[in-house]
C-alpha cells in the first residue's frame, strides 16, 4: 500500500484520483445511469453509489469517535464478513439518485475528508492507535488512519475508473 510524507501528499493524491475518477462521468447521460452490461459489474450509478457509501462511512467513524459515540465498523448491521450485503445496502441506499445528485455527494464527502485529515495532526493520521474506530476495524493488523483513508479513496478511484472507462468503452 501506498505510504505518504505528509497530509498534504495525502491530500494532493486523493485529489488526482478523484479528479480522474469523476471527469470519467461527465458524459455519461442520466438515462444510462442504470445501464448495465455483462462485462462490467456495477451500473454508472452503482459505481458511484459505491464511493458515496465507503467515504461516508469513514466521515461517520470520524465523526462517531469525536462525539464520543460507539463506533461500529464496517457499519451498524454489518460486519466484515458481509461486505456483499454492505455493497447492496449503497446501491439501496444511494443508485437511485441521479449522477449529478451522487456526484454533488461524492464532491462534498471529498471536501468534508479533506477537512478531517485537516483537523488531525500528523501523529494523529500516520501513527497506529490514534483512533479506536481504526483499531477496532482491524482485529490481526495494525492500520493507520491513513490507510483507511487511502483505502476508501484513492485505491478504489482507480480501480472503479478503469470499470466505468470499460462501461462507457461497451455502451457509449
Amino acid at each position: 500500500m501506498k505510504t505518504y510524507e505528509n497530509k498534504e501528499e495525502l491530500k494532493a493524491e486523493i485529489k488526482r484520483a478523484y479528479d480522474k475518477y469523476i471527469a470519467e462521468f461527465e458524459d455519461i447521460p442520466e438515462s444510462l445511469k442504470d445501464k448495465r452490461c455483462m462485462e462490467v459489474d456495477r451500473t454508472p450509478a452503482e459505481n458511484l453509489a459505491y464511493q458515496v457509501g465507503w467515504t461516508t462511512l469513514v466521515l461517520k467513524w470520524e465523526n462517531d469517535e469525536q462525539a464520543g459515540l460507539p463506533v461500529k465498523t464496517p457499519s451498524d448491521g454489518f460486519k466484515w464478513n458481509q461486505l456483499g450485503e454492505l455493497y447492496q445496502w449503497f446501491t439501496d441506499t444511494y443508485a437511485h439518485l441521479s449522477l449529478k445528485e451522487l456526484m454533488g455527494m461524492l464532491d462534498d464527502n471529498i471536501q468534508r475528508i479533506f477537512t478531517m485529515i485537516d483537523s488531525m495532526t500528523e501523529e494523529e493520521l500516520f501513527l497506529p492507535h490514534k483512533r479506536k474506530w481504526a483499531d477496532e476495524a482491524t482485529k490481526t493488523a495494525v492500520w493507520e488512519v491513513y490507510k483507511f483513508i487511502h483505502v476508501n479513496t484513492v485505491a478504489p478511484f482507480g480501480t472503479f475508473r478503469t470499470k466505468i472507462r470499460k462501461w462507457k468503452k461497451l455502451l457509449l
